[in-house]
């Protein structure tokens, strides 16, 4: 799909906040964009959701990985939140069956200002993270959210203008970092093919804590 440079530039600028017809473009794009779906798929696997659990994801986008993570939590819950209004927008029609069932709530809200009601069994952050105010901070109350055991994962695939396997290597080394210093465990990182390549570091809230 061939962008004008002046709309990419736009859709760049938005990136962190989409808002008004450009977010809208923005989220169609996140939505559609081949790699962007693979990824999203790629980590709610990784996850291993169960049909029982309590799923948090943050920075849920148009909704791409709340749909994945709803057809595994079939008996369950998955709570998604944004603070992008229009991208919430296109998440509540994309998953509409699931919200009209209770299987699915979304949060129009700032990571740092979330409110939501735990205990989960696992958390989910797809690109999201390095856009966060005092990332370790918000890790830390992410894992106070979770169950004692309870999973996180977190992916990066850079979008940075020359972006290669390095680039990740180092988001992902940057994540591991501040996962433990949020006091996470049981840290591994897993690789997705794609053009940069795509981590997810994955860690569990230790039982003792």
């Amino acid at each position: 799909m061939h962008i004008p440079d002046r709309l990419r530039r736009s859709l760049v600028a938005q990136a962190h906040n989409p808002t008004g017809p450009v977010g809208h473009v923005e989220g169609w794009i996140f939505a559609h964009r081949s790699s962007n779906v693979r990824r999203n798929r790629w980590a709610v696997e990784l996850l291993e959701v169960k049909p029982s659990d309590r799923v948090i994801e943050l920075g849920c986008g148009p909704g791409v990985a709340v749909a994945a993570l709803a057809s595994r939590a079939t008996q369950g819950l998955v709570v998604a939140v944004d603070h992008s209004a229009v991208v919430i927008r296109q998440a509540r029609r994309r998953n509409a069956d699931a919200i009209k069932e209770g299987r699915v709530r979304l949060i129009h809200a700032p990571v740092e200002h979330l409110q939501a009601d735990g205990p989960f069994d696992a958390a989910l952050a797809v690109n999201t993270v390095g856009m966060w105010p005092e990332p370790t901070i918000r890790l830390r109350e992410i894992g106070r959210l979770l169950r004692r055991g309870g999973r996180i994962a977190l992916v990066s695939q850079p979008r940075c203008p020359g972006a290669t396997a390095a680039t990740s290597a180092a988001a992902a080394d940057r994540l591991a970092a501040q996962l433990s210093e949020a006091g996470f465990a049981d840290i591994r990182v897993e690789t997705l093919g794609l053009d940069p390549p795509a981590v997810c570091v994955l860690a569990t809230r230790p039982d003792g804590n």
